[in-house]
């Protein structure tokens, strides 16, 4: 099935089963804003906690913060939000279409490798066991030309990029004939500047009112509460700032359903360093968030590092991970060295210092900062994404989302086996005794079959059948979602069997 295929029936699945709804969708809908259904809520929750836990729980030098969305607006100034935070937009003349020309760019780069991959796969399969592929690579004329075409247009797009470049932007896209995808015509507009932050007004008065922006990003929180918080907590650098909250950004190429949004939420972490240091801990921080990602156990193979084409003007390096979704290699993570900019920049526009006294040093200095950042909403892509399988059994088709077990809406349905005889009893005692430590559903309608094909399509990790021997001996059957195995167990082990299973601790050891 091509992986276009795939992604609409992940997207078609995650509105049937209660994980996502168009915002607004009686209206017909609001562009590129979406809304999370009862099951969408709860993956996003432990989402959240997995992440605010291995933050805050395990970094004794790591707090939390939630900061007001509403800032004073010189904020964005100092931050360079107000100068710079655009993306190079391009206009097809033919559908009227608007596109990120980086986007496109980028999508050309990836037409090759899949050029050279399907060259590579082709021929693995030609040669089996004996195939070099590092070989192969380096003298197949297909391969060889098509990196040819990859080198060249990288080094032209980084090189536009890092000169902020528009006519060279343009240009490219000439030069290698990208079409547009609605009309397929190559009728371009100049590329052009955009800034990405709404804007809104504060005061009792129209006439009164000062001209706000809703936060395009959460760091900026951290940085200017950087001093209440050393100072209140007694913090030593290094130590780090965690922050979850939502974020605005008018993006006109929204796209690929809650890949990019309008309205999304970050969980990030600034981390402050001595000057000098920033870079060690820069590398460290990559492999403790790469680590937390492959902990999941959605296959190392499918994350990869991807070294920015063109550093922030506050960085001075940059570096995002990348899950393969659907649509190809695509960020769900940055880990940025941010050098002294924001505090910088904050102590400048403020006029007050924003220093750190180095008892060891026996010196003030504004600290450095590295920064790892992750959305949220494309986690939780990338969470349905790796978890979705459409399974071919003797009699039928399964679809099934085979969560990570701790990350599940529902840990547990408990199920009678017929809806008479004191099962529905029995059964609502045992939902009653572990309500308390697992999020637990009752299910009762249709066949015992078409339930167990219900808990699989919102990813229950456990499903417990109540029969007539459950009354004799207070024994149920438990049913395992990714292998459909049964075993008998006792009531009593129900609460140990599973918690075993969804315990945040237990994925907390891989880290």
């Amino acid at each position: 099935m091509a992986q276009e295929d795939i992604f609409k029936k992940l997207v078609a699945h995650c509105k049937e089963y209660g994980y996502v709804f168009q915002s607004s969708e009686i209206y017909d809908g609001l562009g590129a804003v979406y809304d999370y259904g009862q099951m969408g809520v709860e993956l996003k929750n432990n989402i959240k906690k997995y992440w605010w836990d291995s933050m805050v729980l395990l970094h004794e030098n790591v707090v939390g913060l939630d900061s007001a969305i509403f800032m004073h607006p010189t904020i964005w100034k100092a931050s360079g939000h107000v100068d710079a935070f655009n993306d190079p937009l391009i206009d097809n003349k033919d559908s009227k279409k608007r596109y990120r020309a980086d986007v496109l760019i980028e999508d050309q780069l990836a037409k090759y490798e899949e050029k050279m991959n399907k060259e590579v796969a082709k021929a693995a399969k030609r040669f089996g066991e004996s195939f070099d592929e590092k070989q192969f690579r380096e003298t197949n004329p297909r391969v060889l030309a098509n990196q040819e075409k990859w080198n060249n247009l990288h080094t032209r797009f980084s090189n536009a990029l890092n000169d902020n470049d528009l006519a060279e932007l343009k240009q490219i896209i000439e030069d290698e004939g990208i079409v547009c995808p609605i009309s397929g015509s190559r009728n371009w507009t100049d590329v052009r500047q955009f800034n990405l932050m709404f804007s809104t007004e504060m005061g009792s008065t129209a006439e009164g009112a000062s001209k706000i922006f809703l936060r395009p990003e959460t760091a900026q929180g951290i940085f200017v509460n950087y001093l209440n918080v050393q100072k209140t907590g007694r913090m030593k650098i290094p130590f780090g700032i965690a922050q979850i909250g939502k974020a605005f950004r008018n993006e006109i190429v929204a796209r690929q359903f809650i890949f990019r949004m309008r309205e999304f939420e970050q969980m990030e972490m600034q981390f402050f360093v001595r000057p000098g240091s920033e870079l060690d801990w820069f590398e460290k921080w990559k492999e403790t968030r790469m680590k937390w990602h492959r902990a999941l156990g959605f296959g190392d193979e499918n994350y990869r590092f991807h070294e920015h084409e063109k550093l922030a003007h506050y960085a001075n390096a940059a570096v995002d991970v990348e899950y393969k979704f659907p649509f190809g290699f695509k960020e769900v993570e940055g880990i940025h060295s941010r050098t002294d900019f924001d505090l910088s920049q904050h102590e400048q526009y403020s006029g007050k210092k924003i220093r750190y006294y180095d008892p060891e040093l026996g010196e003030s200095y504004v600290p450095f900062v590295v920064e790892t950042s992750i959305g949220v909403d494309r986690m939780f892509l990338q969470v349905i994404s790796a978890s979705y399988c459409e399974e071919q059994l003797e009699k039928d088709t399964r679809v099934v989302l085979k969560l990570p077990p701790v990350l599940a809406p529902v840990k547990l349905a408990v199920m009678p086996l017929v809806k008479k005889d004191g099962l529905p009893e029995k059964a609502r005692e045992i939902i009653d005794e572990l309500k308390f430590d697992f999020n637990c559903q009752y299910d009762e309608k249709d066949s015992i079959g078409k339930r167990y094909r219900r808990q699989d399509a919102i990813g229950t990790p456990f499903c417990v059948t109540v029969d007539h021997q459950s009354a004799e001996d207070n024994t149920v059957t438990i049913r395992y979602r990714d292998t459909m195995e049964q075993e008998r167990v006792a009531i009593a082990d129900l609460g140990k069997i599973i918690g075993e299973q969804v315990s945040y601790k237990k994925l907390f050891g891989k880290l």
